[in-house]
Order: structure tokens, then sequence, then C-alpha cells
């Protein structure tokens, strides 16, 4: 699905906004109905520790908030989304641009507003793997998001 006008802008905000700016990453494509979001994190002078990889706090910030705010964008308004919970476990040190792909299906949007039919709250985890152009896992991201009815 192509990016709408909406979904560009959000982009570029993440481009310029300070914090989201310092982590490195840059989210590289949203579709307009926010179900997918991929973003990359290179190997630069702002990424690199000082071993020469990626630093684990630049690879986690790029990925922290994506999954709170694809969640806010699909489930809208009527609903309260906050992270819960993280972990991030390394599997190999990050020696070039590194890559993360976030999808939030129709389904699984539809699975939440069914529960808290019934529910007061509802807690989601979600893993992404970080990894590198050819599919090797360089970590692997587990969130837990909290999410309720206002």
């Amino acid at each position: 699905m192509p990016e709408s006008i909406k979904t560009r802008m959000m982009r570029l905000f993440f481009h310029i906004h300070p914090a989201y700016h310092g982590t490195g990453g840059k989210v590289t494509y949203i579709s307009a109905d926010w179900s997918e979001l991929i973003l990359e994190i290179p190997l630069n002078w702002r990424t690199r520790n000082y071993v020469g990889t990626i630093f684990g706090g630049s690879l986690y910030g790029a990925v922290d908030p994506m999954y709170m705010i694809m969640l806010i964008q699909r489930l809208g308004p009527e609903y309260v989304v906050w992270d819960k919970a993280a972990t991030i476990q390394f599997r190999k040190p990050g020696k070039c641009k590194l890559y993360a792909s976030f999808k939030v299906s129709d389904e699984e949007v539809v699975f939440i507003r069914d529960e808290l039919k019934s529910a007061q709250s509802v807690d989601r985890v979600y893993q992404l793997d970080i990894t590198d152009f050819e599919g090797n896992i360089f970590a692997i991201v587990e969130k837990t998001i909290y999410i309720r009815k206002k």
C-alpha cells in the first residue's frame, strides 16, 4: 500500500524530531493505513559506539515508539495506548545498516477491539527482528503494549 500525504508528513516529522533524530534511525516508509512501517539504522558517526558497531541504545531507540504510534493511529482517538514493557536481545554486533519492519494487521485491530468489549484493558506483545539487508538477525525486540478504551 502506498504512503499517503499524512503518513509521508509523519515520516518527515520523525526525521526532524530531536528525540527520534538522536537515535540515528530513519523511517523510510509508513503505509497510508499505518499497517506497516519500515525503518533503517545506519552505521555512521552518530550511531557508532566505541568498538565500531551500532550502539544498542540507537537500535532500541529507533524502534521504541513505533508499535505504540501505529496502534494509536490504527485504533483511533477512543483508545488509550501506552508502552508497558520492553526487552531487547542482542544477537550479534551491528557492523552494517540494519532494518526493522513493523506490521499491525487488520485482524490484530479487530482482535483488540473485540477483547475490549469484555475486558477493561488488554496487553499485547509484539516481537520484532532487527536485521541486515539479507535478513540476518542482529537483535530481537519484544514490546508489551497496554490498550484500553477511554
